[in-house]
């Protein structure tokens, strides 16, 4: 089942601040093709924020434009975000072989 609520935000920082809960809970990445990166944590605006910042990384070069989000438990968190990236497949997620 993919993200329980689907309304996707813009990746910058004022949607981030405004939108996402210092809360925990997986979140996605995406840009207007596909999802980028599935991730989990015990801050999700923290998490987005610190992406935003990234420079150089696989993941800054694929140009997140998107963002989305759910909360769940400590307990939860993995097991979900593992589901979400069989699921979506994000393209930096993926384990070289």
């Amino acid at each position: 089942m993919p993200f329980r609520e689907c309304a996707g935000r813009s990746f910058n920082v004022a949607s981030i601040q405004n939108n996402a809960p210092a809360s925990p809970g997986v979140y996605g990445l995406s840009n207007a093709r596909e999802w980028l990166f599935v991730g989990q944590g015990n801050n999700i605006r923290e998490h987005l924020l610190d992406h935003l910042k990234e420079v150089g990384t696989v993941l800054s070069a694929q140009n997140p434009t998107g963002f989305t989000f759910e909360l769940c438990s400590a307990g939860e968190r993995i097991g979900r975000r593992d589901a979400l990236v069989r699921e979506l497949a994000p393209r930096c997620n993926q384990r070289a072989a």
